[in-house]
């Protein structure tokens, strides 16, 4: 009996060791990633290693959602020396809650992580971590005053293991005084950081500084100085795909507006092909802005450009615009503008979409010349529905541009008042299937060796690659050295 009764009393033990083996463990808390994030910044600080600031940045975006003003002040305690003044700045600036949470999770966690106080980069993580959550939760003026001190601080430093943290703030920076409409006051800031950027060859901060000077331009219609900018600064292949994505769109707008339709239909085609899938809105102010272009150029966008994911709804004024277009109607042409307006203007396209007239008269008489052979000019400028004084006059002048330009092939009859369409002619004995065809072949060409540069290869694979040829000649002068002796050998015999 006494060894039955021990028997049952040790029987649930084991029971509940595999209940609470079973449990699954508590969710590491915000606060716990933000100390991984700064042991990676430590690491990467110590190590010299810019990938790790990189990946340390990469984190601190997916957790930005889940930050709370206690997280921040607690990390604040934990990273930085109480003493110091970024910890009594930032503090100042992060809003107080109640503590009580915040303490457990320090006591708790206080063994398990410890870093090195007095490093640059952690500093200037915290400015970033700072700034992100006071932009997040829409206190601008904290997040601008947070700005501008970080903007001093970075001015005394010159590491390469803070320069991805700082292309981090220049954008926030520019950011926050673009919700707060003062970006005209930043533009010197901006162009003093872009000079110190050159002088310490912070290629980064360089690409960063130039994209956020050319929005700073373009936000206020200085396209000339814009231009004049780009033109002048220093070149150098891109360090970011964000940031060379950036560029090319702006670079786009700009030869947009200089009627250089040809090069900015390239970069804005090229920038909404590069940019990542998640950047939707990007992604669909760039396929506005290459619609536009295109049908500047005189060409239709193909249906599918309007059907992509995400993008029927906002692009449906623009494909309404097209087929405007593509019909040649000018009254068809004013409603779709006047219906759309305020979209046009907010996409800051209105200015654009004014030139496309032109292009929808031409379209209009394009197919007037293909149906008639002969029509009188007053039935032209009925069919275009031209609301001038002297219609006629207007239409006559219309044509002789279009024929001026080989937009038609057809001659004017002043005396009857007629144009007189020509003959269509093969146009595959033309050379504009050669040009077609090697536009493409261009086209794949450049896609392949911008796919050849993206290439990235282990470290010192050269090396490894002259060795293994080295080793490969070896064996193949043995071989021949062999085969010579048993040449010799066999003179000999």
């Amino acid at each position: 009996m006494p060894e039955d009764v021990e028997m049952n009393d040790s029987q649930p033990q084991p029971a509940a060791a595999t209940a609470s083996s079973d449990a699954p463990a508590p969710a590491p808390s915000t606060l716990h990633h933000l100390k991984e994030i700064a042991s990676v910044v430590e690491a990467g600080s110590l190590s010299k290693e810019v990938r790790r600031i990189s990946r340390a940045v990469r984190l601190t975006i997916a957790v930005r959602r889940r930050l709370a003003a206690h997280d921040v002040a607690a990390f604040l305690a934990f990273a930085l020396p109480s003493s110091s003044d970024a910890f009594a700045r930032l503090s100042a600036l992060v809003p107080k809650e109640d503590g009580s949470e915040m303490d457990v999770e320090t006591a708790a966690s206080a063994a398990q992580f410890s870093i090195k106080h007095g490093l640059p980069e952690i500093e200037i993580y915290c400015y970033l971590l700072v700034l992100i959550f006071l932009i997040d939760h829409k206190k601008y003026d904290e997040a601008k005053t947070c700005a501008s001190a970080s903007i001093t601080r970075l001015k005394n430093l010159n590491r390469r293991t803070v320069d991805v943290l700082a292309s981090r703030l220049y954008l926030y920076y520019s950011y926050v005084h673009e919700l707060t409409n003062t970006l005209a006051e930043i533009r010197g800031t901006l162009l003093m950081l872009h000079r110190m950027a050159t002088l310490h060859r912070d290629e980064l901060g360089q690409e960063t500084l130039l994209n956020l000077l050319l929005r700073n331009y373009l936000h206020y219609n200085l396209y000339d100085q814009a231009e004049k900018l780009r033109s002048k600064a220093q070149r150098f292949e891109a360090h970011s795909n964000q940031q060379f994505c950036r560029y090319l769109f702006y670079l786009g707008k700009i030869r947009t507006i200089q009627l250089e339709y040809t090069d900015a239909k390239e970069s804005l085609l090229q920038a909404a092909r590069k940019a990542p899938t998640t950047a939707r809105g990007f992604r669909i102010q760039c396929n506005k802005w290459a619609i536009i272009v295109r049908l500047l150029l005189g060409e239709i966008p193909e249906r599918t450009v309007f059907m992509q994911k995400g993008m029927k709804a906002a692009l449906t004024p623009y494909f309404e615009l097209t087929n405007a277009v593509r019909v040649g109607d000018l009254e068809l042409f004013r409603a779709v503008a006047d219906k759309f307006s305020s979209t046009f203007s907010a996409d800051r396209t209105h200015n654009l979409i004014v030139r496309l007239r032109h292009n929808v008269i031409r379209t209009g008489l394009r197919n007037i010349s293909i149906s008639y052979s002969r029509i009188s000019l007053a039935d032209i400028a009925k069919k275009l529905r031209l609301d001038s004084e002297n219609p006629v006059a207007d239409a006559e002048s219309i044509v002789a541009k279009a024929i001026r330009d080989g937009a038609i092939d057809a001659t004017i009859d002043h005396a009857n008042g007629w144009m007189v369409s020509k003959e269509t002619g093969d146009v595959y004995s033309t050379n504009e299937p050669q040009i077609a065809f090697n536009s493409r072949i261009a086209f794949c060409l450049n896609m392949h060796n911008e796919a050849v540069k993206a290439l990235r290869f282990p470290p010192n694979s050269h090396k490894e690659k002259e060795s293994a040829e080295k080793r490969r000649e070896k064996l193949q002068q043995e071989e021949e050295l062999a085969k010579h002796i048993a040449e010799e050998d066999d003179d000999d015999f």
